[in-house]
């Protein structure tokens, strides 16, 4: 530790020398290993004298002799950047197992809060190149413009996923298909899209903007030290969660975001706009915002297996989490399929990264 820097490296050097020379010894001519070993032994007397300017310029002679016979990595460029690209890949797999993971929202159970993929139909057209590519980098919203070729009917509409990120929907009709950057749910619910819907030539099947679900950080790390909070908007995975069926496609369960409404034990009451917990109304910004009802927020509503009764308690059983999404009216929650197991618990939305609408910044 305290030793200084030009003797750390003198010992450095002779150490590394000495290494190329026994490896190398049936490469190396004599004369070259005479020479290597001639000036291993100038630094090492340097060093013994503790003379920093003799270390210093013995030093540097051995460094350049050393450096001369020490062999050239094939592809030594292809190599370094390999290796760089890989420690990147490491690290942000590390990061996003164990720290931060992104999450897109899908639906809009959170809205207000946080926005789902919301459709905006329109009856005129897209506005110029330019600005489609800047909406698109700054409010995550891109256009579609579906117009029939023939005359057809719609025969299926079904999504098809490119990455983690990218939802498709492919709209498959008796004689013409399209690919479309949108969810078959938003194409269902905002377009009015079908099976069976007919169109005649000319006509619009779909023409409008798309404005992409809020880009979140999901918090990792903090559950495994400290419980989650009443009031956190959390993830969790719905696998073992009787009434959330899996993927018919994959056959894999999906990942939720709602607010934790209740903890273990909470005794549970919603009484419209109003949610008790304990007996008393909810505390905290996100409930308040949500009670307040003031528009677009709307209070919280009953639910059909859980809280449907305004005069009785539902109490969170032990180890379980009751989930509840801010646009109540219109969230597929716990009042639903019930609580959520603890092992089933990802982290804690922690901030919403894009796009960069009012939504950027911390989850409240």
């Amino acid at each position: 530790m305290f030793t200084k820097s030009y003797i750390k490296h003198g010992r450095l050097l002779i150490r590394h020398a000495d290494k190329l020379l026994r490896y190398r010894r049936d490469m190396l001519s004599e004369s070259t290993s005479a020479e290597m070993k001639a000036q291993i032994e100038r630094v090492r007397q340097a060093l013994t004298k503790k003379d920093e300017l003799a270390v210093r310029q013995e030093s540097e002679r051995l460094h350049a002799l050393y450096t001369q016979h020490l062999p050239t990595p094939k592809d030594a460029a292809w190599r370094e950047n390999v290796e760089v690209i890989l420690v990147a890949i490491v690290v942000a797999i590390g990061i996003r197992s164990y720290f931060l993971q992104p999450f897109k929202i899908p639906t809009g159970s959170m809205q207000p809060t946080l926005n789902g993929i919301i459709g905006h139909p329109m009856t005129e057209p897209a506005p110029n190149i330019l600005r489609q590519v800047a909406e698109f980098f700054v409010l995550g919203r891109n256009y579609i413009n579906v117009v029939s070729a023939e005359e057809d009917r719609i025969e299926q509409i079904t999504p098809q996923k490119f990455g983690f990120f990218f939802t498709f929907s492919r709209i498959k009709c008796e004689r013409q298909n399209f690919l479309v950057y949108a969810p078959p749910d938003t194409l269902r619910q905002d377009f009015k899209l079908a099976p069976g819907n007919h169109y005649n030539k000319g006509d619009v099947i779909a023409r409008g903007a798309i404005d992409t679900g809020d880009q979140v950080f999901v918090d990792k790390f903090s559950y495994n030290f400290m419980k989650p909070h009443r009031g956190n908007v959390f993830v969790f995975r719905t696998d073992q969660i009787f009434g959330i069926p899996a993927d018919p496609e994959t056959g894999e369960h999906s990942f939720y975001i709602k607010r934790l409404a209740g903890l273990p034990n909470d005794a549970l009451r919603i009484d419209p706009p109003l949610l008790f917990v304990n007996g008393k109304v909810a505390e905290g910004f996100g409930f308040a915002r949500v009670m307040s009802a003031k528009p677009p927020y709307r209070g919280y509503a009953p639910g059909r297996d859980y809280l449907s009764d305004p005069t009785k308690t539902y109490t969170v059983p032990e180890h379980r989490y009751f989930a509840m999404g801010d646009n109540s009216y219109n969230s597929y929650d716990s009042r639903w399929w019930g609580p959520v197991p603890e092992e089933n618990l990802v982290g804690r939305g922690l901030f919403v990264y894009w796009p960069f609408n009012w939504h950027w910044g911390f989850i409240r």
